[in-house]
């Protein structure tokens, strides 16, 4: 992701998106450059009108009509039977003979 970032950086401010341009945007940032990531993403730009391609991206959100927002259901806390001591004690006798 961090070299489609540097190709629209680059796209931003004017400049070729070479690989030796995105490399140095990559090693500004401080990260480590893979070329081949390099190599991938300059030779699958060459040919496309990045602007086009924003604007395509680039979906108006209609406005959502505000609705009231749904009563939330009341649940019912049930009380779960906790077994007493002597029961505890009982069950665990069993376990042992």
């Amino acid at each position: 992701m961090e070299y489609v970032y540097a190709a629209m950086l680059l796209h931003s401010a004017k400049q070729p998106i070479s690989e030796d341009n995105v490399a140095k945007v990559v090693v500004a940032s401080g990260m480590q450059v893979d070329q081949a990531k390099v190599k991938a993403l300059v030779s699958a730009l060459q040919g496309v009108n990045i602007e086009d391609a924003i604007k395509q991206a680039a979906m108006p959100v209609a406005a959502v009509p505000a609705q009231a927002a749904p009563e939330a259901k009341k649940e019912e806390k049930k009380e779960e039977k906790k077994p007493s001591a002597e029961e505890a004690a009982a069950g665990l006798s069993a376990l042992f003979g």
